[in-house]
């Protein structure tokens, strides 16, 4: 299964989807990875409970390298709110860890599928809605980001995603303009996926019926194949957002999320 041709295009179909659509829109694959890759690994014979959680934590390690190249090209720009890293990055590891290694592990894969489905549902209407929060107040201090840092990392590391759908509303929301809050974010996908990924590991070593090449519940060619083809598209997406009209856009993609939303409602209530 590790060579097979017709599943390393599948892969890389999935890392070209996934990296032109994080270039365009701004959002991060998980949404549409772990569904894809749900799909394939069930079609390969691994057990649902064991595929949904695989498909979550192969998704959040592709984020680590999405996330260097993102943060690269806002830093360069001076977007990236390093002084709110700092605060939050401590509490995104704390909760990652609790999420990752504690709940993540306990779980029955069809909770964790029921869980994506209505987080991703949350996110179809929240983009499809294109609601912008109103500005009214501003950052807490240190105990008060900790606090919003851990939340951010403990619900990443249950549905496989990089935060970006909690941080940007969050960080708008306490005055952060919008172009320094979606830089600051992409710049905490790199805590979030590496706390995730360090648990997911871990709490994998010991399962059962692993499919060949996992290592811990990270499905090792997947990652690589997704990452390498995400890293190379996602420059063409953000290149394509300047002349594609991205409001119609995501309203389009954001039918898209919910149909994948009932899907993995749909594996949850049915495995």
């Amino acid at each position: 299964m590790i060579f097979e041709p017709l599943l390393i295009v599948e892969l890389a179909v999935l890392g070209v989807g996934t990296g032109f659509l994080a270039g365009l829109l701004g959002i991060g694959g998980g949404m549409i990875m772990v569904p894809f890759l749900t799909i394939i690994l069930s079609n390969r014979g691994v057990m649902p409970d064991l595929a949904v959680k695989m498909a979550i934590a192969t998704s959040m390690a592709t984020i680590i390298f999405t996330s260097l190249s993102s943060v690269r090209a806002h830093h360069k720009r001076g977007a990236v709110r390093w002084d709110i890293v700092k605060r939050l990055a401590p509490g995104i590891v704390v909760g990652s860890i609790i999420g990752s290694l504690g709940v993540f592990a306990l779980l029955k894969g069809s909770y964790l599928a029921i869980f994506f489905g209505l987080f991703v549902g949350f996110s179809a209407t929240q983009m499809f809605l294109d609601k912008k929060p109103k500005p009214t107040r501003q950052m807490p201090g240190t105990a008060g980001q900790f606090a919003a840092g851990s939340f951010i990392g403990f619900l990443s590391g249950l549905v496989g995603a990089g935060g970006g759908f909690i941080s940007v509303p969050f960080m708008t929301w306490c005055n952060v303009a919008i172009h320094s809050a979606v830089a600051t974010s992409a710049a905490l996908g790199f805590p979030i996926a590496v706390a995730n990924v360090v648990g997911y590991i871990f709490s994998g070593l010991h399962v059962q019926n692993l499919p060949p090449a996992s290592f811990g519940y990270i499905w090792l060619p997947a990652l690589v194949v997704i990452a390498i083809c995400s890293f190379l598209v996602a420059p063409l997406g953000a290149k394509a957002a300047h002349s594609l009209p991205v409001r119609k856009l995501k309203r389009v993609f954001a039918s898209i999320l919910y149909v994948l939303a009932a899907y993995m409602l749909y594996k949850g209530l049915t495995s």
